[in-house]
């Protein structure tokens, strides 16, 4: 199997003491760690996983959507590309910000125009940056980056190998469901995933919506060789749910 696993540690770092979690996830066969802290790095590359996805710059909220923000954006993004000559970091994760009245055009527009300013360093880096999808409905209220289409319409325009969408499964099916054909659909401009439950953004098992097993399925038939992060709140035992998520996952 070509997808590689990863979990989002700022879901399990309140429940699990740092080297129990590291150590678990090496046992239990995950191959990264997403959205952790620099003060983790060492400890998680010596343990043999990646660093698979980390965040790019500041903020969620106030992001590439805003052209007084491109000059700090490109600066992030820039001390972040040389991290990762030093620790192996698959992606970078950029955040549109939220709409603050703009229409969905001028957004588009003013956040390719940043994206591409540090495209080519990316490239140069041979790193993802990875403008995440996120739902306005239920936890980003006005994020703009909240639908397939609007993403890969920043994408096209951009037009670098190394700028492509965090295509978050939880956030779509809140946002626009229909997720095995948007991924079938849409795979070449997808570079990472993130998993949650649906409602409640807890385990993937069965107590919920999307049924993960076809939706990897759909994943690795794309020939996609990135990886899908588990990004749920546990609400059992984080370990057991972490093991549950790898085997569901696994297709």
């Amino acid at each position: 199997m070509a997808i590689k696993h990863s979990l989002s540690w700022w879901c399990f770092q309140d429940k699990v003491a740092p080297k129990v979690l590291i150590e678990a996830a090496v046992r239990i066969g995950y191959h990264g760690i997403d959205l952790v802290g620099p003060e983790h790095w060492d400890a998680i590359v010596d343990a043999g996983l990646e660093l698979a996805a980390v965040n790019g710059h500041d903020s969620l909220e106030d992001g590439l959507n805003k052209p007084g923000n491109h000059d700090r954006i490109e600066r992030e993004i820039l001390a972040n590309l040389e991290h990762a000559a030093k620790y192996p970091i698959r992606c970078l994760i950029c955040f549109t910000g939220n709409r603050h009245g703009d229409d969905d055009e001028r957004g588009i527009e003013v956040t390719a125009t940043g994206l591409a300013r540090v495209a080519g360093a990316a490239e140069q880096a041979d790193v993802d940056l990875v403008l995440e999808l996120l739902n306005s409905k239920v936890d980003h209220p006005g994020y703009q980056c909240d639908r397939t289409a609007w993403g890969v319409e920043v994408i096209r325009r951009v037009d670098s190998p190394r700028v492509r969408l965090l295509y978050d499964i939880y956030h779509m099916q809140i946002m626009e469901g229909d997720v095995i054909r948007t991924i079938r659909d849409q795979h070449e401009h997808i570079a990472h995933y993130h998993t949650a439950g649906n409602p409640g953004r807890n385990e993937i098992g069965p107590d919920q919506e999307l049924n993960y097993s076809p939706i990897v399925r759909a994943i690795a038939e794309t020939g996609y060789d990135g990886y899908l992060a588990q990004e749920f709140i546990p609400a059992g035992d984080p370990i057991e749910s972490l093991e549950d998520a790898l085997r569901i996952c696994t297709v």
